[in-house]
């Protein structure tokens, strides 16, 4: 008996007596699988989501005016997790310092260091001693939703549980083989999958798991995996929103969807045209603009005037984009400013980037065939006819500037006025136009 009430909350209310007789009213609320902690991986870079990971932790990527990390945080709290332990590395004090100031309400925040080990392994057996009851095990650079949490916690048995997903690209992720709901194999990128079930990342651990993770050896590639003890695992098929983005262009999917989700927030907009549904922070302003879509404005943000907003389009804080300056689904981080006649086109552009005058991101080939980008020194497949650059952090572009479709500018680049950026450009670079000039007087026939 005591078993069974240690997770039963009830209350008796006497109503009536009726001679020695009592009678009463019982009611409860089975709290067994209310899963109060978490353990949040948050210590990885993003290789391939250079150049924006240069300067900031994949995690750290801004969506829809939050970081990637504070989405899946504000998911956990919210499905009644109340102490969560994020697991930090790479330039981690942009995780500590963010959260410092921008806490999360109900949300108990420790931070761990991951040591010298690499893999998913590791940075969970880091937090052995925070987790002493069930817990969640999370990457923290994944996009889902609340509801997937709360699936993966009413199905979790055993001491360990694992969210999948179908996907439609079975071979760009690690999949899983499942019989009778326990998983019996993996598939880590196959040219041929027997599996279309993606791994979420996503877990429900009983704090007996580390005694199986302390055990695990180096994988083939040198690091601590946590696949490696998923055999067996229950494995739970969740339908909800799910993106393990690897590549830059995967965030426009990603920032639609939260864009999606988030209530209409109007402010302060003078003499402007609004077609679709706009999320304004405080101090933030449209005036003498058109809006067309699904568009989030930061704090302190000025739209116009002239401006067309266009698609689905999250502009951060303190940016200032003006006038007849275009810009249409895309992403822009924050104190960016494009005030005169830029066109920016399905782009991702970093924190304090300045656009010279007419400035123009091509987004959109002649021939109308997908556009390749190169990455990590491998060219790449995008599968979309629309993209325009990705652009690092405090990268400055000059007047009458132009950049071809699928490129990348590293962080802290200039790019001169006149030039038309036609391969990736490594961070911190000058590129310089260098002219042939002739000049002759008028009338004169040749030049010497």
């Amino acid at each position: 008996m005591a078993g069974f009430l240690k997770n039963i909350n009830f209350a008796i209310n006497m109503t009536r007596k009726l001679g020695q007789r009592t009678l009463i009213r019982l009611t409860w609320q089975d709290n067994s699988m209310a899963i109060k902690k978490a353990v949040v991986l948050a210590a990885g870079e993003g290789k391939r989501l250079r150049p924006l990971t240069y300067t900031r932790p994949k995690c750290m990527i801004q969506l829809a005016g939050k970081p990637i990390l504070q989405h899946v945080l504000e998911n956990l709290a919210l499905v009644g997790v109340r102490e969560a332990a994020v697991v930090v590395k790479y330039k981690k004090e942009s995780i500590t310092q963010y959260f410092e100031k921008n806490p999360i309400p109900q949300l108990k925040l420790e931070f761990i260091e991951q040591g010298e080990k690499y893999g998913t392994a590791a940075a969970f057996a880091e937090a052995e001693s925070f987790a002493t009851d069930v817990f969640f095990g999370v990457a923290g650079d994944i996009i889902t939703e609340a509801g997937a949490l709360k699936k993966l916690a009413g199905a979790a048995e055993g001491e360990i549980t694992v969210a999948l997903h179908k996907v439609n690209e079975p071979e760009e992720y690690g999949t899983a083989l499942v019989k009778n709901g326990k998983i019996v194999g993996f598939e880590e990128k196959a040219q041929n999958p027997k599996s279309n079930l993606a791994n979420c990342s996503l877990y429900v651990f009983e704090p007996s798991v580390f005694k199986k993770i302390n055990a695990i050896g180096k994988s083939p590639r040198g690091e601590y995996e946590i696949v490696d003890i998923l055999l067996g695992a229950k494995a739970v098929e969740i339908e909800h929103y799910w993106l393990d983005m690897g590549m830059p262009w995967q965030l426009f999917s990603a920032n639609e969807f939260l864009l999606s989700k988030l209530p209409e927030k109007k402010g302060k907009i003078d003499n402007s045209i609004i077609r679709g549904k706009v999320i304004m922070e405080s101090g933030a302003e449209i005036f003498e603009s058109v809006i067309e879509g699904n568009v989030y404005i930061g704090k302190d943000t000025h739209i116009g005037p002239h401006a067309y907003i266009r698609g689905t389009t999250s502009i951060g804080r303190d940016c200032d984009i003006g006038d007849s300056t275009t810009v249409k689904n895309s992403i822009i981080f924050d104190h960016v400013n494009a005030k005169h006649l830029t066109y920016i086109g399905d782009s991702i552009i970093g924190s304090g980037c300045n656009f010279g005058a007419a400035t123009q991101i091509a987004n959109f080939r002649f021939d109308e065939g997908n556009i390749k980008a190169l990455v990590n020194d491998v060219v790449i497949d995008t599968h979309r006819t629309k993209l325009g650059a990705i652009i690092g952090d405090n990268t400055k572009m000059g007047v009458l500037s132009a950049v071809m479709p699928g490129r990348m500018i590293g962080d802290g680049c200039w790019i001169d006025a006149g030039v038309v950026v036609k391969e990736n450009i490594e961070r911190q670079t000058h590129v310089i136009l260098h002219q042939a000039i002739s000049k002759k007087k008028i009338g004169q026939k040749g030049i010497d």
